[in-house]
Formats: C-alpha cells, sequence, structure tokens
C-alpha cells in the first residue's frame, strides 16, 4: 500500500515539475539561465510558505482531509496556477514546442527545483516583476535581487501594498536604505 502511495506522491511531483516547466518557459524561457533559476527558487518559496501554513495549505490544496500537511514539492503546481504570480497565460502540455532548448533548460531547472537541489538565488523572495516594469505593489518596497531583468521582493505577509481605502494613508517602515532612492507608496493603516 505505501509503494503505491510512493508511486503517486513520484508522479504528482513530476506533474508539479511539468507544470512549474511550462510556467518558467512561458515567463523567462528567453531570459538567461540564472533568471529562469531565480525565479523557480521563488516558485519554490511560495510552495514551502504554503505547505508550512495551514489556511494556504487549504487554498493550494483543497483535496488535503482535513487540512493536513503536504509536502511542498505537491504545491509546485497549484502554486504556479495561482492568479497574478505570472504575467502570460501559462501553456498547457501540447502547446510548448518539444524540440525548443529553453523548454528543455526550463524542464532540467524545474526537476532540480522540484526535488530541492535548486540554490535559492532570490535570498527567500517571494514576489518579482520584470526589470523594465513597476508594479504598484512594489512601491516601496526593498528589493532582495536583480537577476537576468527580473527583480525580486521578499514582502511580509501582511505589509503587502494595498490601496489606501481609510482615507490615512500610512508612511513605509523600516530603516532607510543608503544609495537606493526612497519611493513612498500609500498604505492602510491596519
Amino acid at each position: 500500500m505505501s509503494a503505491v502511495l510512493a508511486m503517486d506522491r513520484a508522479m504528482a511531483t513530476r506533474q508539479a515539475a511539468e507544470t512549474l516547466a511550462l510556467a518558467l518557459w512561458a515567463a523567462a524561457g528567453a531570459r538567461p539561465v540564472r533568471a529562469i533559476e531565480a525565479l523557480a527558487s521563488l516558485v519554490v518559496n511560495r510552495a514551502r510558505l504554503a505547505a508550512a501554513d495551514a489556511a494556504a495549505r487549504l487554498r493550494f490544496a483543497p483535496e488535503a482531509p482535513g487540512g493536513e500537511a503536504v509536502p511542498w514539492p505537491l504545491l509546485l503546481g497549484p502554486v504556479c496556477r495561482a492568479p497574478f504570480l505570472f504575467p502570460r497565460p501559462k501553456p498547457r502540455r501540447g502547446e510548448a514546442p518539444e524540440g525548443d532548448p529553453a523548454l528543455a533548460i526550463c524542464r532540467r531547472i524545474a526537476a532540480r527545483a522540484a526535488a530541492g537541489s535548486l540554490p535559492d538565488a532570490t535570498e527567500g523572495a517571494t514576489h518579482w516583476h520584470d526589470a523594465g516594469e513597476l508594479p504598484g505593489w512594489a512601491l516601496g518596497q526593498v528589493p532582495v535581487a536583480e537577476i537576468g531583468g527580473l527583480v525580486f521582493y521578499r514582502l511580509p505577509a501582511e505589509s503587502a501594498a494595498r490601496p489606501c481605502v481609510s482615507g490615512r494613508p500610512t508612511q513605509p517602515s523600516g530603516p532607510p536604505v543608503i544609495g537606493r532612492p526612497q519611493r513612498r507608496a500609500e498604505t492602510c493603516a491596519t
């Protein structure tokens, strides 16, 4: 019985790695390998956070009985499919060109990420954007890394910038970073 469960878990991990590979290929397939690895690390960081939090497990793995613990590699697929993580729609399995060398690179990186052997160059980042853009949520946030034209952030769980609804904007907390221009975002006091 446990051999069947181990096979099911291995199959689910392979499927999650394939979902991650397709998402990496769609979002960063034309970028340097280090950027693709960094993006894969970000997805792993989110999957690990989701595995550690009961509420997140319910969101990403609602089929887990009683919200029981789910190994983080099994959450890679659901994390990749979460809205707003990747800017473009992810291709389905048949839509990706099989001979594409960029897809082969993304598959190797995704396999390393699912195995837990990919070093995290993003320092625990959970959010990202293209360096040529500046989304509203990134205003006032300090990036932890910039790799291959992608900017990475590690946002505190509850302090993601939100539009001010109460009419009382608050200032970002924390010490100023020397040598970096300061940006202020209006966030709501909670």
